[in-house]
């Protein structure tokens, strides 16, 4: 599974989304999303592990 987390203009991780959907979707909500990283597979199992990527997303 795949996991992204995007980041603000100052390097602050504002979402992670399971999905470049997910991604698109929170751009047309006007989150100021300046970056975009693909977790490393080790980050993705903890993800996975200890909760979705969408609760992080309080947004939606």
């Amino acid at each position: 599974m795949t996991f992204f987390s995007c980041f603000d203009q100052q390097g602050n991780v504002i979402a992670r989304c399971q999905t470049k959907q997910d991604i698109e979707v929170l751009k047309r909500m006007g989150r100021p999303i300046a970056q975009v990283r693909q977790l490393r597979n080790e980050e993705a199992v903890v993800c996975s592990l200890t909760n979705s990527p969408a609760e992080f997303n309080q947004d939606y």
